[in-house]
């Protein structure tokens, strides 16, 4: 297969796209828009699995028209009750939006990026038309962009945030042996169903501020109280010699939902790294939702950074 082109044997998880420059590289399922493969100079930066299985812990997936979850999968709108799906039976809700089983398609493609779309159409619980663009480029530094835009078809304004579900590693380093540093002023809390129901300030335990053993975290949380630097929100994975990875999110994707897991398929332990714009049942609490007016768009940039 050549660069920005299509299998010709179709995996399960659709076509794949496989983005090159310099010494990074980058592969991208159709299946969720999502991102399998990133590695820079051989060291992949990102969690992978088998073309051939669905995305393990929504691995690398994109999240619209929500994040993460509502709860019951239940909302009001303009007074009328909204029942959408059930996805996380276990718990009752309806989890990482409308997208995750829908396959992306191109409308452009070259050697170092490919932009994708896919379309939200009414359904139960959700009775607007949206699109879902993303790009994902590799810059000349080796880092890789992703932009993601949400435009409304609909005739009424729509209710929406936005987010992405990758996973961080540093090559073979065992994950439980990175320290991972989150600049955040505040945790949100949740009940037994993981929807929020409060917050903490990110003291103590919950302060990750300096840097913490991956090991030692036992995390499913929404961080937010976010710090700028260099103009954009950075979280950072470090191993013991010094070489780091950091999941960089412009303001605009004021929640980062971070999540450890002893269960992802062949590691020991994995750390996802959720740019959000707005944390769990935002269609519920208000909080960080946005509204799109017919014919609106809205988009905001996040990506991987490495220093090897």
């Amino acid at each position: 297969m050549t660069s920005g082109t299509k299998d010709a044997a179709m995996p399960a998880t659709g076509r794949q796209y496989r983005l090159s420059r310099g010494n990074s590289s980058a592969v991208i399922a159709s299946l969720g828009g999502a991102l399998r493969s990133y590695t820079v100079g051989g060291t992949e930066l990102v969690e992978t699995y088998p073309d051939s299985s669905i995305p393990p812990s929504a691995s690398g997936i994109l999240l619209a028209p929500w994040a993460n979850r509502i709860a019951g999968g239940q909302w009001t709108l303009d007074g009328t009750k909204q029942q959408l799906d059930i996805t996380e039976p276990q718990l009752g809700n309806a989890i990482h939006g409308l997208l995750r089983n829908t396959g992306y398609t191109a409308r452009e493609s070259s050697a170092a990026s490919v932009t994708l779309a896919a379309e939200i159409f009414p359904q139960h619980g959700y009775p607007f038309h949206l699109v879902h663009e993303v790009r994902y480029s590799l810059d000349n530094d080796g880092g890789l962009r992703v932009r993601q835009e949400l435009a409304n078809l609909s005739a009424r304004r729509a209710p929406f945030a936005l987010g992405a579900h990758p996973f961080l590693r540093l090559g073979e380093v065992p994950s439980e042996d990175l320290v991972l540093r989150v600049d955040a002023a505040e945790k949100l809390t949740t009940d037994g169903a993981m929807i929020p129901n409060g917050r903490v300030p990110a003291e103590g335990a919950d302060d990750l501020s300096s840097g913490k053993r991956v090991g030692g975290l036992d995390l499913d949380a929404a961080f937010t109280g976010l710090t700028v630097r260099d103009g954009a929100y950075r979280h950072v994975l470090t191993a013991a010699d010094g070489r780091r990875v950091q999941l960089w999110a412009e303001p605009g994707f004021e929640y980062v939902h971070v999540f450890v897991t002893d269960k992802f398929p062949g590691r020991s332990c994995a750390v996802a790294l959720e740019p959000m714009t707005a944390p769990a049942d935002c269609f519920n609490s208000g909080e960080g939702l946005r509204w799109l007016e017919p014919g609106g768009k809205f988009g905001a940039e996040w990506g991987i950074l490495a220093d090897l």
